[in-house]
């Protein structure tokens, strides 16, 4: 009888040291939209690919088990429910990791003849994924923010231009109808600490389009203080398409350009919890032994 009470103990404290983790706590928050930029993001699965990231900073290995976005539906939906037909996040470190180097022109710009620079871009190829297709990886909901809303410049399926035609300036104002998607990752993504960037992609049922909003940089608002520790940049965003890969451009500094390029960072916000260091975790198994001892007797 004492065994399995001691057993039950045990277990009980381990369910609570993993388990109690996962209702998520904010690992990052820039979920709060501004009016500055819209970037085109969708999967390969109707036309050409899109990709839009931007970066976030993980100190410790870290379970993310949840995400949201806010962006624009263009057009929207004519009843005004949300007309998404799939979702794929992905996760990118930052280059030279995930990388062939040597296609780059080397330091310090590691340019290529698509780019003028990868310093500071996501990586070649992605570290993980996540895609609503498979089943057990993800599922999201989505909620209407408002029924219109102008992103004063964006970046359009085409808009992406390989050097020396790069900036553009943009594609312009857009208009759509703002929507925030929040993913719950029933296959939570397991990230060792490093710097990344977060990239996600949304297909539309009615052959429109996802542009993925800008936010404030440097973070402020409802993003609060800035999550990045000292000696770590908040990176701007980057894009890129199917025929620019595996190259990226940045979208302020590279595609709208002019005098003074501007730098965007994107809303979104993620959700999870720091993994106990092993010596953590053995001054709480000892502590819990202690307890157990005492409730025992």
């Amino acid at each position: 009888m004492i065994v399995r009470n001691r057993v039950s103990f045990f277990s009980t404290a381990l369910l609570a040291i993993f388990a109690a983790p996962s209702f998520g706590a904010v690992i990052y928050n820039n979920l709060t939209p501004n009016t500055s930029m819209a970037v085109a993001t969708r999967p390969g699965t109707t036309s050409f690919e899109i990709e839009a990231g931007d970066d976030f900073f993980l100190g410790s290995q870290t379970i993310i088990n949840a995400a949201s976005f806010v962006g624009l539906l263009v057009p929207g939906a004519p009843d005004g429910l949300p007309s998404i037909s799939s979702l794929v996040l992905e996760i990118y470190r930052v280059f030279p990791a995930d990388s062939d180097v040597g296609r780059t022109s080397g330091p310090p710009t590691f340019s290529t003849p698509q780019v003028p620079t990868r310093v500071n871009s996501p990586s070649d190829v992605a570290f993980d994924s996540r895609d609503s297709a498979t089943a057990g990886e993800l599922n999201f909901t989505t909620s209407i923010m408002a029924a219109t809303f102008t992103a004063l410049n964006s970046v359009q399926p085409g808009g992406i231009h390989p050097s020396p035609g790069q900036t553009t300036g943009g594609n312009g104002p857009l208009t759509g109808q703002e929507v925030q998607i929040n993913v719950n990752l029933t296959l939570p993504f397991s990230l060792p600490p490093d710097h990344y960037f977060f990239v996600p992609q949304v297909a539309l049922t009615n052959g429109g389009q996802f542009y993925w909003l800008s936010a404030s940089r440097p973070i402020t608002g409802a993003g609060g203080t800035t999550p990045f520790p000292a000696g770590v940049t908040d990176l701007q965003a980057w894009t890129r398409d199917a025929a620019l890969d595996p190259d990226w451009l940045r979208v302020g500094m590279d595609i709208v350009g002019g005098t003074t390029p501007p730098t965007f960072n994107l809303a979104f916000s993620l959700a999870g919890n720091e993994v106990p260091e092993p010596a953590s975790l053995i001054l709480a198994l000892s502590g819990l032994a202690i307890v157990a001892r005492k409730r025992l007797r």
